[in-house]
């Protein structure tokens, strides 16, 4: 018998995992480091970004978070969508060449516009990335080893995001070196390092074309046949959650749907109104990344509350098990916080010590980037590990480690950005990685255990809306727009996102409770039309 035979027959699940599954698992962690790469090399760079486009904390808060991550989350949405229709490699190629090359672009940028409508490209590359590796994954993995190898898959984000300030700020400083007044096209060395991490992406893009394309739902034992029209839902999902044409979506509906669609646009514009003078009250002055960042966020809210509308109704399934599960929701969103604080903590770190300790960024780069990197890696697969064996223990076991994620890093943050000794900064910065990424494997893998196979991509992209939408574009705004209020000290900044922790540990607890139940009944919540699917031998 062929592999894809003894796959599609339903392989038992302790049966051995193939060596082709490992291989590419490699594949989509290299992808995963570049993906973070391009994404965390701004932090190195931040420094230099404020002197030179005349830029303070809360827009670089903003530029990293918000103008990035409402993209990525807005087209996360179609193209999970496409990810659970279409050929997913093919997908994570093309968008892999999308988002190297608009880093590349970031290089060119020379105002604070251009460089923004940069970042919104890398957003909308990367949010291809891991609706498709998710769904790879779960389908070349069985569920036993499923949070081990997501672990494995997530631990890119670490090596990435380390690696992205040893390179950042080698780049920086020896560009800056050789090239004093600005070198070749006029680059200066933060806009060099953008064109040098972008590049190799390309050829990257073209060795994940040569991955084989699993059948998807096979090792579960629900082989699912291919769609024969793979982008007619991506369009159906892209017309719901792109404004205005949300409106058409809206209408196709019928006139009660329009109207509720109507009234959500204008709850989400109102409130990005009451948002933005309520900060500018507080500053006095007027701040144009406050505007846009509760423009963006007002945007972005609203779309995702258009497409969850639709979904409802196009699919009622689908919504059944993520929007419409309180264990799916209080799973993501306990996890968004996790994201909340720890996306602020490592972005601002870097920047925090150069000025804090005065250290050079090349220095920073290798002795922050590196242990970092390091503690990540072993923080995400120590964690996915734990949370495999504590699952076949007991139902929740999984998200005990989310919660452990949630809570031991707080007073380990707390000190890196307040100490001063620069030992102790180092050292608790690494473990601060550490303990925040063993939480990402368990949550990932919770979220895919309580939505059919079809449905994979979907929840994937809807998980990442928590740590986008809560996690990375409000956490790293807030606390960059707390440290520009308080004359740049980012110490406060950081440490004020330690508010949204007793939300997280709320919706934990309640996780803890609720998932068992949902997972048991996962088929009779998802209605009678998926069952002559999910008992197909």
């Amino acid at each position: 018998m062929s592999e894809n035979d003894r796959v599609a027959a339903g392989a038992p699940d302790n049966a051995p995992v193939p060596a082709y599954s490992w291989y590419a698992l490699s594949v989509l962690v290299l992808v995963y480091v570049l993906n973070f790469i391009d994404r965390q090399i701004l932090s190195i760079l931040a420094n230099d970004i404020k002197a030179d486009l005349g830029v303070d904390d809360a827009y670089l808060g903003f530029l990293y978070g918000t103008a990035f991550a409402i993209f990525y989350a807005l087209f996360g949405i179609p193209l999970g969508k496409l990810a659970d229709s279409w050929k997913r490699i093919r997908l994570m190629s093309f968008g892999l060449a999308l988002w190297s090359l608009m880093t590349a672009l970031s290089g060119f940028a020379r105002n604070g516009t251009t460089l923004t409508a940069a970042r919104i490209g890398v957003g909308v590359g990367e949010a291809s990335a891991s609706p498709s590796a998710y769904s790879l994954i779960s389908d070349w993995f069985p569920a036993r080893l499923r949070a081990t190898a997501l672990a494995i898959y997530s631990s890119g984000l670490y090596f990435g995001g380390g690696i992205s300030l040893l390179l950042g700020g080698l780049i920086k400083d020896n560009w800056n070196e050789a090239f004093p007044g600005g070198g070749p096209l006029g680059l200066v060395g933060w806009q060099a390092a953008f064109v040098s991490v972008g590049i190799p992406g390309l050829l990257l893009a073209a060795w994940v074309l040569t991955l084989r394309e699993p059948v998807r739902g096979a090792i579960d034992g629900i082989p699912t046949p291919e769609d024969p029209a793979p982008f007619s839902g991506f369009f159906d999902e892209l017309v719901q959650i792109i404004p205005p044409f949300t409106l058409i979506g809206a209408w196709r509906r019928g006139p009660k749907a329009l109207a509720i669609n109507l009234v959500g646009a204008a709850f989400f514009a109102g409130l990005a109104v009451v948002m933005t003078r309520f900060v500018y009250a507080g500053v006095g002055t007027f701040v144009p990344s406050v505007s846009d960042q509760w423009l963006f966020l007002g945007i972005g809210y609203y779309a995702v509350f258009s497409w969850a509308s639709a979904l409802r109704s196009r699919d009622n399934p689908t919504f059944r098990l993520t929007w419409g599960s309180a264990a799916f929701l209080t799973t993501i969103i306990g996890y968004g916080v996790v994201s909340f604080v720890s996306y602020s903590a490592s972005f601002f770190a870097a920047p925090y010590g150069e000025v804090r300790f005065g250290i050079a960024a090349a220095e920073i780069g290798f002795l922050l980037g590196a242990p970092a990197a390091v503690a990540g890696f072993l923080g995400v697969i120590l964690g996915g590990r734990a949370a495999d064996w504590l699952f076949v223990r007991t139902p929740s076991g999984r998200l005990y480690v989310v919660l452990f994620g949630l809570l031991a890093p707080v007073p380990v943050i707390w000190i890196t950005f307040t100490t001063s000794d620069i030992t102790i900064f180092y050292i608790f910065a690494a473990l601060g990685q550490f303990l925040a990424a063993s939480a990402l494997g368990a949550a990932a893998a919770t979220s895919q255990s309580l939505v059919l196979p079809r449905m994979r991509g979907v929840a994937t992209a809807t998980f990442f809306l928590a740590t986008t939408l809560i996690g990375l574009a409000l956490g790293p705004f807030l606390a960059g727009w707390v440290s520009a209020t308080n004359g740049g000290d980012i110490s406060l900044g950081v440490r004020s996102t330690m508010w949204a922790v007793p939300i997280g540990f709320l919706c934990l607890i309640a996780a803890i409770r609720l998932v068992p139940v949902a997972a048991a009944t996962m088929l009779a919540r998802a209605g009678d039309i998926e069952k002559p699917i999910a008992t197909r031998a």
